[in-house]
């Protein structure tokens, strides 16, 4: 039945909270529908290539070997190895890593931790139960105030990008790659304008509009208000997972250690990852056994026949949850057990329908690809240069929903040690 909704274009659109457009903006792309949302969505799908996904990953390294060196600090002499709570780091990696892919070194690392800091605002203010207007100090207020500081960095990021890419700088990150598209197409469409005779091979693969610095902005948030909850709920479960299954975290040290020939310090490249054989199958488990993203919810556009015997009337919501799909024990024998080899000697892959983790259809994850990459490189590393333990409690197991999946205790007591 979620298939059906996330594959229903023509009778349903995405629908969120009413305070979702007020943060977001109404003229954001993921509100648009038809042209208007494929002429954003044609430049954007070039941006999670394996060769753009490639360029992004000296990045991303570079912000892994910083925290995990913090994470050992921050345990080891600050604590003094004693059990504390570690979700909120998780949040701050994944919003850090985030803006390094995104908008690589274009903004400050106070304004990264001013980000990660302020997103709890910007997540409760997107509660079901809330004011459907912005009153001073509710949440959606303090939430649209965080909005707005992170719309006005990534548009001072969207100018400073244009600048240099304009100047012929070397991309890398997502935001450079789009203007960089942005910029070819423009000057393909000057060259055709003055009559100039353009050989076929500097066509543009896709010819984009310029987008300003604004719509910028509001696109390049839409990947961190996708990414941020969702990969920090399953960097916290992937860490709590691994601690409590030693036996798995041994075989993802083992497989990154022999991928590297040995050398630990050897660097991220796209072929490494894709040979993850076991990495990729506990990433994937996680996302299953925990995923992030329950539901979404749907307006009706127009009356829709969701049954033989039940029709939506135009106007009223539906919300899909992934949840039952990904916990079908026809498709995942033992569904509430936590088994990475049944997408190595299993049939998990062959339930391509039940896998909805980044949704179907027109409006599928554009990220999903990078998504999954990056958890695997995230505990691919921590696997070698830390160890850690979880201090489990009766609820670790336990479901927590804020916007996504957290355990219960947040992750609770868990110290690293360097290895």
């Amino acid at each position: 039945m979620a298939r059906k909704v996330f594959n229903s274009p023509q009778y349903v659109k995405p629908c969120v909270v009413d305070t979702a457009h007020k943060l977001l903006r109404p003229t954001n792309w993921v509100f648009l529908d038809g042209r208007e949302h494929v002429d954003y969505r044609k430049g954007l799908n070039g941006l999670f290539t394996r060769q753009a996904l490639e360029t992004y990953l000296p990045g991303q390294e570079e912000v892994y070997d910083k925290y995990f060196a913090k994470f050992v600090e921050l345990s080891q002499k600050e604590h003094n190895g004693k059990p504390i709570p570690y979700m909120p780091q998780f949040r701050e990696l994944m919003c850090a890593v985030s803006c390094r892919t995104f908008v690589g070194h274009y903004m400050s690392e106070a304004e990264v931790k001013k980000i990660a800091d302020d997103y709890y605002k910007i997540t409760a203010a997107l509660d079901l139960v809330n004011f459907p207007w912005i009153i001073p100090f509710s949440r959606p207020w303090y939430g649209k105030k965080a909005a707005d500081m992170v719309l006005d960095v990534f548009s001072q990021c969207a100018a400073k990008s244009k600048v240099r890419m304009a100047a012929g700088g070397s991309v890398t990150c997502i935001m450079d790659a789009w203007i960089k598209s942005m910029q070819v197409s423009e000057k393909y469409r000057q060259k055709i304008a003055k009559g100039i005779e353009v050989d076929p091979s500097e066509k543009p693969a896709q010819i984009l509009r310029e987008f300003t610095d604004f719509e910028i902005s509001q696109t390049v948030f839409t990947f961190l208000f996708a990414s941020q909850d969702a990969t920090s709920s399953a960097s916290t479960w992937l860490f709590q997972l691994m601690a409590d299954r030693p036996e798995i975290l041994d075989k993802v040290r083992e497989e990154n250690l022999r991928l590297r020939n040995g050398d630990r310090d050897a660097r991220f490249t796209m072929s490494m990852l894709e040979s993850m054989t076991y990495t990729r199958a506990v990433v994937k488990e996680t996302l299953r056994y925990r995923p992030p993203v329950i539901m979404v919810p749907y307006l009706v556009k127009k009356d829709f026949p969701v049954t033989d015997t039940y029709t939506l009337k135009k106007g009223s919501m539906i919300v899909p949850s992934c949840y039952p799909a990904l916990h079908d024990p026809e498709a995942y024998p033992e569904p509430d057990s936590f088994i990475p080899d049944r997408w190595i000697t299993g049939d998990a892959e062959k339930a391509a329908k039940n896998w909805l983790v980044f949704g179907t259809g027109p409006h599928y994850c554009l990220g999903q690809t990078y998504a999954t990459m990056n958890l695997m490189a995230m505990i691919g590393k921590a696997s070698m240069f830390l160890d850690w333990e979880h201090h489990a409690t009766p609820l670790s197991e336990n479901i927590k929903v804020f916007a996504t999946l957290f355990p219960e205790v947040s992750c609770d007591s868990t110290p690293i040690h360097p290895l």
